[in-house]
């Protein structure tokens, strides 16, 4: 029997969360080899552990797979997250790849000078409540569904979820005008594995904060 997924990286979200949330959502245990030096790092890309000398990194089915989308792929096609067929397929990347885009700006917020992070908030903000979310609301509308694609839970609808909370962290009545998703994060929010992933002492990460960020820049510069 194939031993759990270990994955590689730092001790906070970044490009693993949505990894860690795949995961979770498929209700697949885990394991977690935290990279917390320079040194372990290194260690990683002399024993060719890792394709492009970076991180995220997931030890699966024999494997020991890079980039993100990859990872994602991988995941989500073995465990029935990707929809039915290429029509469906293509619908999920593009509704993952606009949640990619929100969730980059947030994922940065830490790493931005103090001077401009007030700018930088509004900004993203403004990009969730006038460019991504009114698109998921109308997708929604339009599919009539409880899911975004097909008539079952997809990597689209985890990603949105994730990326849903990670704004409602900025701003936690963002949804106020989006009746569509915020029922819809209620559903999404109550199938079983995932209401285990939220639970306090799951796998999830909180927040990056000053503290972190500064730790994973010593680990990555």
């Amino acid at each position: 029997m194939a031993g759990k997924p270990k994955l590689h990286y730092f001790k906070g979200r970044g490009r693993m969360e949505t990894i860690r949330w795949m995961l979770a959502a498929a209700g697949i245990e885990f394991e977690e080899q935290y990279i917390e030096s320079k040194e372990a790092l290194q260690k990683l890309k002399n024993d060719k552990c890792l394709l492009f000398d970076q991180v995220p990194m997931v030890e699966i089915d024999g494997m020991k797979l890079v980039q993100t989308r990859a990872i994602l792929n991988y995941i989500t096609g073995k465990y029935n997250l990707y929809g039915k067929d290429l029509k469906e397929r293509a619908l999920i990347d593009m509704y993952c790849e606009g949640t990619v885009d929100l969730n980059e700006g947030i994922m940065m917020l830490c790493f931005k000078p103090a001077d401009t992070k007030e700018k930088e908030l509004q900004k993203i903000l403004e990009n969730a409540s006038t460019r991504y979310f009114p698109v998921y609301e109308k997708v929604l509308k339009d599919h009539g569904q409880d899911f975004l694609v097909g008539k079952q839970l997809s990597r689209a609808d985890v990603q949105l979820l994730e990326s849903i909370l990670m704004v409602e962290e900025l701003k936690a009545d963002i949804l106020s005008t989006f009746p569509l998703l915020k029922a819809f994060k209620g559903r999404i929010s109550n199938i079983p594995t995932i209401k285990k992933f939220l639970q306090p002492g799951s796998a999830r990460n909180p927040p990056l904060n000053e503290k972190m960020a500064a730790e994973a820049i010593k680990i990555f510069h």
